[in-house]
């Protein structure tokens, strides 16, 4: 006996509603449900999105961080559409503006967000570090922060080259975005949030 799997184009994802609360993301066009994450997690991202958010208004720039509210098509290869969910990202007012009516997903043709932020637990480990790192290089995002409170590490990718180089920051010292390049924020003061 075999077990089909309902596959959803893009667009079947967008529309689909199975009357439940569930978040889910899509991956080779299967959804795959989001965890309920632990209250940690929840703590860091909101931490961030206020951080970001308080430096945007600071530098007055005509930006947004958003925390799960957008979802982001993925180059993956393969016949069947991936779309991610990002625990936290920045991107343009005027981008924000479009998606406000309509589905809100940034898809392949689009301009990246500035910024993804994936706060990592032990169901995403794998997905967080590798996947979505060789998915958000290929989109072109200029800075990706894996948050790992499992280790209390922050993992910075920023290309170089064309390629995703990584660097791992604990503890005080500060974490050299290029997007927010006066923040000085540490990794002790994101694991410390509340």
């Amino acid at each position: 006996m075999s077990v089909t799997t309902q596959r959803f184009t893009l667009d079947d994802y967008l529309t689909h509603d199975d009357s439940t609360d569930a978040r889910y993301e899509l991956v080779n066009g299967e959804r795959v449900a989001m965890a309920q994450p632990k209250g940690r997690h929840g703590a860091i991202a909101e931490f961030l999105n206020d951080t970001f958010r308080d430096e945007i208004k600071r530098l007055s720039r005509e930006w947004t961080a958003k925390q799960m509210a957008i979802a982001i098509q993925s180059p993956r290869g393969g016949r069947w559409d991936t779309a991610r969910i990002p625990d936290l990202m920045v991107l343009s007012l005027e981008q924000w503006r479009i998606l406000r009516d309509q589905e809100a997903i940034i898809r392949l043709n689009d301009p990246p967000p500035f910024l993804v932020v994936e706060v990592v637990s032990d169901s995403t480990v794998t997905t967080d570090y590798r996947t979505k790192r060789v998915e958000y290089n290929v989109l072109n995002i200029p800075e990706y922060w894996a948050v790992d409170p499992i280790k209390n590490c922050i993992t910075l990718m920023q290309p170089v080259e064309d390629l995703y180089e990584t660097r791992q920051f604990t503890g005080s010292t500060p974490i050299p975005s290029l997007i927010f390049p006066e923040l000085t924020l540490t990794a002790a003061e994101v694991f410390a949030a509340e």
